[in-house]
């Protein structure tokens, strides 16, 4: 792991991955499991295995996949009703997947006056509740509710290049004189490409 050298007046933008980097597991399943129990998340789990194989081999794409389980563990249900359940998976289970290093990692970061993003493929809806009480942005799969109901993914899953198209939207790179990233798969690879200072799997015990 590189060296730090963080100081108060210096404009820092500070890059986390979620899954795997802030959070001990993959939200995504954990969401399955907190929706429908967990004696009817393994037994759906049975019937949903095929189509992680489609999507290892690529006839699948990760974003089609993401949007076929959704669907099969939460249907499609109405907007106020989806969010009324991530508020309360984001209240009851995501505080037990924080790895304590990089909570306080990006503590400290806030601390020094930087600023703090997450960039994450799962979807918006339930990691904001928990970034938003941190004071942490988010730049997250959107989800489509056209219809008030659930119809799948809005634009482009929030993975590998489109990470960084969505950084790079939303901020202006350039006005920071340093930039630290964080991830733990292949899709992060791009936005580690994005920083200075880079590290990879760093809170793994």
């Amino acid at each position: 792991m590189q060296q730090e050298d963080l100081c108060p007046t210096m404009k820092t933008l500070a890059l986390f991955d979620f899954d795997g980097t802030i959070t001990s597991k993959d939200t995504l399943l954990e969401f399955g499991k907190f929706s429908v129990g967990n004696r009817s998340f393994y037994l759906k789990m049975v019937f949903f295995v095929p189509l992680f194989f489609l999507m290892k081999i690529g006839v699948i794409s990760n974003q089609r996949g993401k949007e076929l389980f959704l669907f099969w563990f939460i249907g499609r249900p109405e907007k106020k009703q989806f969010e009324t359940l991530c508020k309360n998976f984001a209240e009851a289970e995501i505080p037990k997947m924080i790895r304590e290093g990089a909570l306080e990692k990006i503590e400290g970061y806030l601390t020094d006056g930087a600023k703090v993003i997450i960039v994450s493929a799962s979807p918006e809806n339930w990691i904001k509740p928990w970034a938003h009480k941190h004071n942490i942005e988010v730049l997250s799969t959107k989800l489509n509710f056209s219809e008030n109901h659930f119809q799948g993914i809005e634009g482009t899953n929030c993975n590998g290049e489109e990470k960084v198209r969505r950084i790079e939207e939303a901020v202006d790179l350039s006005s920071f004189e340093k930039v630290i990233a964080y991830g733990d798969t292949t899709g992060d690879h791009p936005m580690l490409a994005l920083a200075h200072e880079k590290h990879y799997k760093p809170f793994r015990e």
